[in-house]
């Protein structure tokens, strides 16, 4: 069975649905053995070049240039701004209806701050019947995210910044939430995915946009939720009886 499926393809671009837990690429610090870009090189016969990265963890769209004049053209289209994309992702609490986090963030400890701009629009909420002290319910929201910035792991620590951390985040996130969707719907997952990215095609200037198919993950807990998630989820089957009558689409 394939690990990935290709999303978009013309002489010049190819894109990809990275699946979570794929790193991009293969590095000095990594000991894994596979990655995004040596298996497209491989299933496509051609050296593929990387212009933006996704978290191992995160799934999602995941773009490649076919030659390096492409890539140079790429680099200069997200230097200048002109790429949008957008990600969904499931959090703890039920944030505000909209929102744009200015606040600059670092790669690591060792590293100088860079600033960084992510906007948010929620999309639904639910509440569960289930304590996690010293709260006697849990909340959870559904929300959209755009970064403007490209910075590591940006959405996830901004996020955690409001105090609304993305589930299964292992780094920035909160265990014993994290713990409630492992055991109680078996996403053991970071819920963030990367829907879709548009940008003006390099070559010719038409818009763009490629858009990657809802993951299983964020399918599982739409279901369970009673959410009608954004053109990609099928109308929900079963709710979860542990729902409170206050869980509501906004």
């Amino acid at each position: 069975m394939d690990i990935f499926k290709t999303l978009y393809r013309d002489e010049n671009l190819i894109a990809i649905d990275k699946p979570s837990g794929l790193l991009v690429h293969r590095s000095r610090l990594s000991t894994d053995p596979i990655a995004a870009l040596q298996l497209v090189r491989d299933r496509i016969g051609q050296r593929v070049y990387p212009v933006h990265r996704l978290d191992r963890p995160t799934s999602g769209v995941l773009l490649f240039a076919l030659n390096s004049a492409t890539a140079a053209l790429l680099k200069k289209t997200w230097d200048a701004g002109q790429v949008s994309k957008r990600y969904l992702a499931i959090v703890r609490g039920w944030t505000d209806a909209a929102g744009d986090i200015d606040w600059a963030v670092r790669e690591s400890k060792d590293h100088p701050t860079q600033d960084a701009r992510t906007s948010y629009e929620r999309l639904a909420t639910a509440e569960l019947n289930i304590p996690v002290p010293p709260h006697p319910t849990t909340r959870y929201s559904l929300v959209a995210a755009t970064p403007h910035t490209g910075r590591m792991h940006q959405i996830r620590k901004h996020m955690a910044h409001l105090r609304h951390p993305i589930i299964g985040d292992t780094t920035h996130g909160e265990k014993r939430h994290n713990v409630i969707f492992e055991t109680r719907y078996d996403v053991r997952r970071l819920l963030l995915f990367a829907q879709s990215l548009s940008l003006p095609h390099p070559h010719t200037s038409e818009p763009l946009t490629i858009e990657a198919g809802l993951p299983d993950a964020f399918r599982t807990i739409g279901e369970a939720f009673g959410w009608t998630i954004p053109e990609t989820t099928p109308p929900p089957r079963e709710r979860d009886p542990a729902l409170t009558e206050r869980c509501a689409e906004d």
